[in-house]
């Protein structure tokens, strides 16, 4: 299995973790603070929902050729709102707190598709060639594929692990 392969597999694997979950969940459960956090689950995936915009504007660059077309919000907290990780997440927070759960989900389900198809037509040479796109910097665009994996991936974990203590109380 090649490279872009592993990653496209990781990614449907994450995604797929996270629909099964999901469904396992009652109506309660996807706005209820969860245990050591005052987010919820709606919360969790409208974050990952904002922070993949970047990854899929990053893929649709690289299959179109162009600059990436990144969301407002990416320039408001620029030059790269990952210098300030909890200004950039708190007004993610703020910015979703109020939206029902179904617009969150299905907007986060919709978009990691588009994510899962973008990077199924780019070719693999293109996602590992490091410096390929002068906007990834010294990075591979594979690189940012890995971001957005280990991202679900670690939320996913966390929300496991606050479930789980929830069951314990």
């Amino acid at each position: 299995m090649n490279e872009k392969q592993q990653i496209l597999t990781k990614l449907s694997g994450v995604f797929s973790r996270w629909q099964e979950l999901l469904a396992e969940l009652d109506e309660d459960q996807f706005t209820d603070p969860l245990v050591h956090s005052p987010w919820t689950v709606k919360d969790v995936i409208a974050h990952l929902c904002t922070w993949q915009q970047i990854s899929v504007a990053r893929m649709e660059a690289a299959l179109y050729d162009r600059e990436p077309i990144f969301p407002d919000w990416w320039r408001m907290f620029g030059p790269d709102p990952e210098e300030d990780v909890l200004q950039t997440n708190t007004w993610i927070y703020d910015t979703n707190k109020d939206k029902p759960w179904s617009n969150v989900y299905s907007g986060w389900k919709e978009q990691f598709q588009h994510y899962l198809e973008l990077t199924r037509q780019v070719p693999e040479k293109d996602l590992l060639e490091l410096g390929r796109y002068a906007w990834m910097g010294k990075y591979a665009l594979m690189d940012s594929c890995k971001g957005s994996f280990g991202h679900h991936e670690e939320h996913l974990d966390m929300l496991l692990a606050s479930l789980k203590d929830r069951e314990k109380k």
